[in-house]
């Protein structure tokens, strides 16, 4: 599975490309705002896309709205450190097929969530 993560957070971003690398993942591009995501996602087609809600300046799930409407065939999965329970309305209202907490990111798990 090909992935691209988007984060504002630097270390975050290269732990997870560690952590999804062993794991079996292909983490095709990393991205710190909404234009690197978009750029990125246009250019290298990714399976999934881990997208923090809470992405800087921008709004995660407006970003997830754009990505959609670029590059449909990305699925979208929002990611924040924040419960789901805190960001349900978000989470419902974004074209995204699910939500994982930064705690509970894994190649499994977002196998689980993209079918």
């Amino acid at each position: 599975m090909r992935c691209l993560i988007v984060d504002d957070s630097r270390e975050f971003l290269v732990s997870a490309r560690r952590l999804l690398s062993a794991q079996g993942l292909e983490i095709v591009g990393m991205a710190s705002s909404r234009a690197e995501a978009l750029r990125l996602a246009d250019q290298l087609r990714p399976d999934v896309a881990l997208l923090d809600v809470q992405l800087g300046e921008d709004n995660g799930v407006a970003v997830a709205r754009e990505l959609d409407r670029r590059v449909p065939t990305t699925r979208i999965v929002l990611i924040s450190t924040h419960s789901r329970e805190d960001l349900a309305e978000l989470i419902v209202d974004s074209p995204a097929v699910g939500f994982l907490g930064k705690t509970a990111l894994s190649a499994a798990a977002i196998a689980e969530l993209v079918g």
